[in-house]
């Protein structure tokens, strides 16, 4: 398992365990605001609209928080008028590392992940610096316990998908941008669980960490981006071994 599969699975259990769900619901309710004021408030035609408000309902959203969401994306007016922002950089052992900001203080933003990058012996780069090295994919984990993955594959590529990969715990499946909403909502239909559904940077290759420190150090850079308020997402192209990371997590 490998960069943004391994990170997600992190994620998971620290916000099992650290309750984060009041800072997952303020970054969902940005992404369905902001999907809302580009695309307008019907989901059936703003694709980018109807994965948040599916990735919010996984979450157990409140429908009521998920509407004024929305109302409050598709009024206009008056309100918090959010910037989109991608910072680039990399982190202990030259791992590539990408960042989706949504800010209403770009100053402020920049100054907090070039922090966080320096604090962890890494520094924040140019655009386009490490871009090129992922591909922007639909992204579905599964559960490997929950389904075979010839079973997994079939359904997959009956809906769609381009491919399924099979990791430590978990498949990948993973398809086109122009497909995800129409792949993931078909293999719910056909009663496929999974743990995670989103549009990622996937890393079309990885850089293995096998030291202790170095992997302790660039999780925490992670982990302090994921925690910032002004933080969408991260991705980075990083590979730790099962059992270190079992260690560390």
């Amino acid at each position: 398992m490998s960069g943004h599969s391994k990170w997600s699975t992190i994620k998971r259990k620290k916000g099992a365990n650290d309750a984060k769900r009041g800072k997952i619901f303020s970054k969902l309710i940005k992404e369905i605001t902001v999907a809302a004021r580009q695309g307008g408030g019907d989901p059936d035609g703003n694709p980018r609209l109807r994965s948040a408000i599916a990735t919010a309902k996984k979450e157990n959203m409140p429908n009521d928080n998920i509407s004024r969401a929305i109302d409050k994306g598709s009024g206009g007016g008056d309100g918090d008028s959010y910037e989109e922002i991608l910072y680039e950089g990399y982190g202990p052992g030259g791992v590539a590392v990408l960042v989706e900001c949504m800010t209403d203080n770009r100053n402020r933003t920049v100054a907090d992940v070039r922090h966080f990058f320096a604090k962890s012996n890494g520094n924040l780069g140019e655009n386009g610096c490490v871009a090129w090295m992922f591909e922007k994919k639909g992204q579905i984990l599964v559960d490997k316990e929950l389904i075979s993955e010839e079973d997994l594959m079939d359904k997959a590529l009956e809906v769609g998908a381009d491919d399924v990969i099979e990791d430590e715990n978990e498949f990948q499946v993973l398809t086109g941008i122009d497909d995800f909403n129409d792949v993931r909502d078909g293999l719910e239909e056909q009663g496929v669980e999974f743990l995670e559904a989103s549009i990622s940077m996937i890393p079309q290759n990885t850089i293995e960490i096998s030291d202790e420190k170095l992997a302790t150090a660039l999780l925490k850079l992670l982990e302090n981006l994921e925690d910032h308020d002004d933080v969408q997402k991260v991705h980075a192209n990083f590979d730790i071994d099962q059992g270190l990371m079992e260690r560390l997590s």
